[in-house]
């Protein structure tokens, strides 16, 4: 069945819409002055949807096989597109493939993400905050110069205009939530991260790996878990739980 996207079964006028976001953002302040910042930070663990993304990672080496051995498109591609000759036995057509088909599904994902918050207020999700309030409802104080969209859950609900100011004190607040060794692994593993160009996911593949012995593992994923490693000073199982942990 050929995929679909959810379509809201309303159309608000641009009235209706900023009357709606000034009483979700009404909302939203009460919940703080009630139970603090925490509510605007709200995730479910990730391995609620372990099974999910197994099946989509099947799928994808599914049509691995499928596009290099059927697809005229991918083998003309692959043939225009030669690898460097040092390369070339280094990196198969499948993987190349496989890679291809991550990049497409993260381009997907990105637009299928903004799209979501576009259900109810269409494209003008920042200018209906805008007009909904002038004021961060973490801070209290006016929304200033780069205000920022911030999602209290990423569960459909529209996303919430809050200053820069009070967007880093929610970061802070997050990681504030943690005792004070967990904060200061966390802020190694990100520093790390941001200067490599890591990927949690590819962490954990190479902690995995590390652990159960596998070969099987993509391009970068050991050497950014054992730069991980090498930094924090914990294990690859440790790694891996504190990812879990933390749901990283």
């Amino acid at each position: 069945m050929a995929y679909q996207r959810y379509k809201s079964s309303v159309s608000l006028t641009k009235a209706k819409k900023v009357t709606l976001m000034s009483e979700y953002i009404s909302h939203y302040s009460k919940l703080i002055q009630e139970h603090g910042n925490e509510v605007m930070n709200v995730k479910i663990p990730r391995e609620v949807f372990t099974d999910f993304l197994d099946n989509i990672g099947s799928t994808m080496n599914e049509y691995v096989e499928k596009m290099v051995n059927e697809n005229d498109t991918i083998k003309e591609f692959l043939e225009a597109n030669p690898l460097p000759p040092h390369m070339s036995d280094l990196l198969s057509n499948e993987f190349r493939v496989f890679s291809l088909m991550l990049n497409a599904l993260k381009q997907w994902v990105s637009a299928e993400s903004a799209y979501t918050d576009r259900y109810l207020l269409g494209g003008t999700a920042r200018q209906t905050c805008k007009e909904a309030t002038d004021k961060c409802i973490v801070t209290g104080d006016e929304l200033g110069e780069k205000p920022e969209l911030h999602h209290p859950i990423r569960d459909g609900r529209p996303p919430i205009l809050i200053s820069k100011a009070g967007h880093d004190l929610l970061e802070y607040n997050s990681n504030n939530d943690m005792d004070s060794n967990d904060n200061e692994l966390l802020q190694i593993m990100k520093r790390l991260k941001k200067e490599k160009h890591m990927s949690w996911v590819l962490i954990r593949e190479g902690c995995t790996a590390k652990i159960t012995g596998s070969t099987n593992y993509r391009q970068n994923a050991m050497s950014y878990a054992n730069s991980i490693i090498n930094a924090t000073g914990l294990s690859a199982e440790e790694v891996i739980n504190f990812l879990k942990k933390h749901n990283l």
